[in-house]
């Protein structure tokens, strides 16, 4: 059975919040539904999701369980396709859509869309993902108003050799984006976990978690008000870019709602965070072959980048 101690320093929370943040991957919900079934113990014994646990609890667990996918297929959603062949789909897809159903999203998702295509059939549950059944052949996710490149897998095989080259950090992963202020070019590494407070949010100020490690190249630096940056990516923590960016380097992404701050006018209006996956590459998991998709910036970033530069004419381009 698995195992989970809390480490020292730990804070006093309940046992889901506590289960859940030591599971990135798996959702609180999930996590209340394995309690719920008496899958989870403490300290040898069965405990309540409210129960409140600290630091040096022993949580012992066992994965429920997968539930059936209840997402059905809709060809009125929109994504572009930029490569797809019998074992997988490259998508670019728009800001705003959500990659796969779940809590407030059970529909419109890009999953949905996905099926409506001939050849996208469900592939097994993966007994390793507890939450795999809502998400069939997605094997990493960006952010539902973050634009950009995405890999699916078509088939069990497919989803496995994706995975596995994700998980050995051995796929090229590229973004673009528009900061408030300008960071300073470098490799940025921290250790990378949920925010302790806000459930939404992540954080890299703190002392335990995953290994978080961005490159940050700026591009252009419109003064020391607004720049446009690539971020390369060696990990793929969740938010991971956007967590960097605002608490390392000070700049958040112009319009992050959720870890930016008020901007000064620019003269740019964007309804969403100024972020997009430009590149991607990783080994075909059928042909063996290194294969590399790119996405130009999408009409919205364009806009925002020319607003700046000819508000900016004299910017520095690196």
């Amino acid at each position: 059975m698995p195992r989970v101690v809390l480490p020292e320093g730990s804070r006093k929370t309940r046992l889901d919040v506590a289960l859940s943040a030591a599971l990135p991957d798996v959702s609180r919900a999930t996590v209340q539904r394995w309690i719920a079934e008496r899958r989870v113990q403490v300290d040898g014994a069965p405990a309540r999701a409210k129960d409140a646990v600290q630091a040096g609890a022993v949580i012992d667990y066992e994965p429920g369980p997968l539930p059936t996918s209840s997402a059905l297929p809709e060809r009125d959603v929109v994504f572009e396709v930029v490569y797809e062949d019998e074992h997988l789909v490259v998508v670019d897809k728009p800001a705003g859509l959500v990659v796969h159903p779940g809590k407030g999203n059970w529909t419109g998702t890009l999953v949905n869309g996905l099926l409506a295509r001939p050849g996208f059939g469900r592939p097994p549950a993966d007994s390793r993902d507890p939450e795999g059944a809502l998400r069939p052949g997605v094997v990493h996710r960006i952010d539902k108003d973050t634009s950009g490149l995405l890999v699916v897998a078509k088939t069990a095989p497919a989803r496995e050799a994706l995975k596995e080259q994700f998980a050995a950090h051995d796929i090229d992963r590229a973004y673009l984006a528009l900061t408030l202020g300008v960071p300073r070019s470098g490799r940025i590494e921290t250790l990378h976990s949920r925010h302790p407070t806000a459930r939404l949010k992540f954080t890299s100020k703190t002392e335990t978690g995953k290994i978080a490690v961005t490159h940050v190249e700026v591009l252009e630096a419109f003064q020391t008000r607004a720049a446009f940056v690539r971020c390369t990516l060696e990990t793929g923590r969740t938010h991971q870019i956007r967590v960097h960016l605002a608490e390392r380097c000070s700049t958040p992404l112009l319009a992050d709602a959720l870890y930016g701050r008020r901007a000064p006018d620019l003269g740019v209006s964007l309804e969403r965070q100024a972020l997009h996956a430009a590149v991607l590459g990783f080994v075909h998991p059928h042909t063996r072959e290194r294969v590399r998709f790119e996405s130009e910036l999408p009409a919205d970033l364009q806009l925002a980048l020319d607003v700046l530069r000819a508000s900016y004419p004299e910017a520095a381009r690196r």
